[in-house]
């Protein structure tokens, strides 16, 4: 399989596969790339076996062990080698599946960090009024609480992808999958303050189809507003490093305090799996502490 690239080859094929008919996101693709670009890495050095057998992948898999790398960062390897070696079963190019016996590594689902409702106000309100940049990033603040967004999606939503008249928002999440989400009334209004006294400004006579842009007229970059976020955290006295997916976590978290039920928080993050939204039971389970203490006559 790696004789006169043809790996390289079957590589290519297997991303082409994901981007046209799975649908999968760049920043998706481009995990897969970088995994298989290290996999093929090892399986060129003279004494690994044959790329397209068990015990190379079990050597490769080994060799991640002896890395300083998290269980999740070898599961998310192993998965990508797993759905790559299937597409090639599919295709008829191998007879069979190397990775079938690899194993994923324990792992421990992590509670989601969020923050306080009291730091969300501040984050929120951090950003000046008085400048087109900063009713712009109120504006994005806003709306990534109020509704849960990826950052991505929130990035790359269009001007027409959002009804402030019925406060929704629509977005396109993984796999090219469409969904409404509500937006809160305080979202709405500083949405509504950005596109009346700022958009303008930022574009200075220029088109364009996304809803949040940059002074150069194109869209905002999740790089460039993971730098915003952290800068407007040090403004409000927030001590932990903040990220966008802070605030996702922080909305979902804060739904579930409110009493909403896991499916919804599901639908409106995006999760095709309810176990994905799972990693939030832990705030459930407080809740119903806190029923049992506050109701149960021998509490």
């Amino acid at each position: 399989m790696v004789e006169a690239g043809a790996f390289e080859a079957q590589v290519q094929s297997f991303l082409d596969f994901c981007r046209v008919e799975k649908g999968l996101s760049t920043n998706s693709i481009s995990a897969y790339a970088r995994d298989l670009a290290a996999f093929t890495a090892f399986a060129r050095q003279p004494e690994a076996p044959r790329a397209d057998t068990p015990e190379c992948m079990n050597a490769y898999v080994d060799s991640m062990y002896a890395k300083p790398l998290s269980p999740s960062s070898i599961a998310r390897h192993i998965v990508t080698l797993r759905n790559f070696c299937g597409f090639l079963v599919r295709e008829g190019r191998l007879p069979a599946d190397p990775t079938a016996n690899l194993a994923l590594p324990r792992q421990w689902k992590k509670i989601p960090r969020h923050l306080s409702r009291d730091e969300v106000d501040q984050l929120v309100s951090a950003p000046p009024t008085d400048t087109a940049a900063g009713l712009r990033d109120r504006a994005m603040l806003q709306l990534l609480y109020a509704s849960g967004p990826r950052v991505s999606e929130l990035c790359l939503a269009g001007i027409g992808d959002i009804n402030l008249e019925s406060g929704v928002l629509r977005v396109t999440g993984k796999g090219n999958k469409q969904r409404l989400i509500p937006v809160g009334k305080e979202a709405v209004a500083a949405i509504r303050a950005y596109l009346e006294s700022a958009r303008g400004g930022l574009l200075k006579g220029r088109t364009s189809r996304y809803l949040f842009i940059t002074n150069r007229g194109g869209p905002m970059t999740r790089q460039a507003f993971w730098r915003l976020i952290r800068i407007y955290g040090l403004k409000a006295g927030i001590r932990q490093r903040l990220t966008p997916h802070l605030l996702r976590h922080s909305f979902a978290t804060h739904l579930l305090e409110g009493g909403a039920d896991l499916r919804s928080v599901q639908a409106m993050l995006g999760h095709a799996d309810i176990s994905t939204t799972q990693v939030y039971t832990h705030v459930m389970r407080s809740r119903l502490r806190e029923t049992v203490d506050t109701h149960h006559p021998r509490a």
